[in-house]
């Protein structure tokens, strides 16, 4: 069940819930602003979130869901733009793994996204016009401070678990270094405690696939009335060959051709995989806004609780009480194994309470957004066992 709101979109008086096409919005921040790690404060900023299912009395069955890089907060609805199902539908709803039955779930539109939380394409107050580049440069820290904000908006003080695969991960680490007391469990899906060098690489291809198309005009082209679609649409189609494994690649498309019985000594999309590829890149761009994957792209790089802590992860969970599971993908070769390792090891150190699952799967990182019958197994199953020492009812 969603208690989602549909309408047009509407600017809300600070402190009260206005809508957005397919979900909430509130303004937060304007008795106490949000400082971000720039330096800079952002106050009266809108924040988009949707919900599903019921909160107890108690309040304590609440899981946040967080999304990852492309995602947003419609987890489980048709999405107002696409029309497509939810993101992580196979996961949420009633009778799933986060069973709308039982629990409560939060999704939120992270902090410099592009559906409705202030960010790039949203409006500047001091302006009136779109932010575009003048809006500051934000981390996931920021991210979930924002989030733990709308947290307080909606009367929530401890989640019973957060959860995120990928960028969702990464908050899922921060919330839980950052907000011990307000987080029971914990579990990080595909993920890392920092930003590989080479993930890097791969975000800054998209960067600048971006700002090398001429219609990107500096960053302002809300205000010149274009859209940089094709550094867009190739940014995503590089990121997109790292979600997937090559043995995916090679199971799904070969070396088989599009369409056609012979190559044609030309560059159209002669094999399957070429077109498959432009299409994710086409499709994107309808949804998703150019500034915003420059920001959280680099929230992403940006992201080392490591350097945060000191220089030793350990730290970051050091005498805290949340109980975490991790999940890791053996053809996930953007965030593998080893990664996610670092942080059970870590956690370890500090004897904290932790599972690690491996699950097997040859559909490479974005395998936690598929029908991984394993992976949804082992997760229930922790759900259960947190669920029992939370004192939350079974179904």
């Amino acid at each position: 069940m969603t208690s989602s709101i549909t309408g047009g979109a509407r600017p809300a008086r600070a402190g009260t819930e206005g809508p957005v096409p397919g979900g909430h919005r509130v303004i937060l921040g304007g008795e106490r602003p949000l400082k971000l790690d720039c330096g800079a404060e952002l106050t009266d900023f809108p924040v988009a979130y949707q919900t599903y299912g019921e909160l107890n009395e108690d309040k304590t069955n609440a899981i946040l869901v967080c999304h990852a890089l492309t995602g947003d907060q419609f987890v489980a609805d048709t999405h107002p733009v696409t029309g497509k199902s939810g993101w992580w539908d196979l996961m949420v709803g009633p009778g799933k793994t986060l069973d709308t039955n039982r629990y409560f779930i939060v999704s939120v539109n992270i902090l410099g996204g592009c559906m409705g939380t202030a960010g790039p394409v949203e409006t500047n107050p001091a302006t009136g016009e779109p932010w575009g580049l003048d809006f500051p440069v934000i981390t996931i820290g920021d991210m979930v401070r924002a989030q733990a904000m709308l947290l307080d908006h909606l009367s929530i003080d401890e989640l019973f678990v957060v959860t995120g695969g990928s960028l969702g991960g990464m908050q899922v680490l921060q919330w839980a270094a950052s907000f011990p007391d307000r987080v029971f469990a914990a579990v990080p899906i595909a993920t890392a405690a920092h930003h590989s060098s080479q993930n890097i690489a791969f975000h800054e291809v998209g960067r600048q696939a971006i700002m090398a198309d001429p219609d990107w005009c500096g960053g302002a082209y809300l205000k010149k009335g274009t859209r940089p679609h094709r550094g867009l649409a190739v940014a995503r189609m590089a990121a997109h060959i790292t979600y997937l494994s090559e043995r995916a690649l090679q199971s799904k498309f070969g070396r088989r051709l599009q369409d056609r019985t012979a190559v044609t000594y030309g560059f159209e999309a002669d094999f399957q995989v070429e077109s498959y590829l432009r299409h994710q890149g086409i499709t994107f761009v309808d949804r998703f806004d150019a500034n915003s994957y420059l920001y959280i792209t680099r929230a992403m790089d940006y992201f080392d609780l490591e350097a945060e802590y000191g220089g030793v992860l350990a730290n970051a969970y050091r005498g805290k009480k949340t109980r975490f599971c991790i999940f890791s993908f053996t053809s996930d070769w953007l965030f593998p194994t080893d990664e996610n390792l670092k942080i059970v090891h870590a956690l370890n150190a500090v004897a904290a309470n932790v599972s690690f699952a491996e699950i097997e799967s040859d559909k490479g990182h974005d395998a936690f957004l598929l029908d991984e019958p394993e992976f949804h197994r082992v997760f229930r199953g922790f759900l259960d066992g947190a669920s029992e020492h939370r004192g939350l009812p079974r179904p």
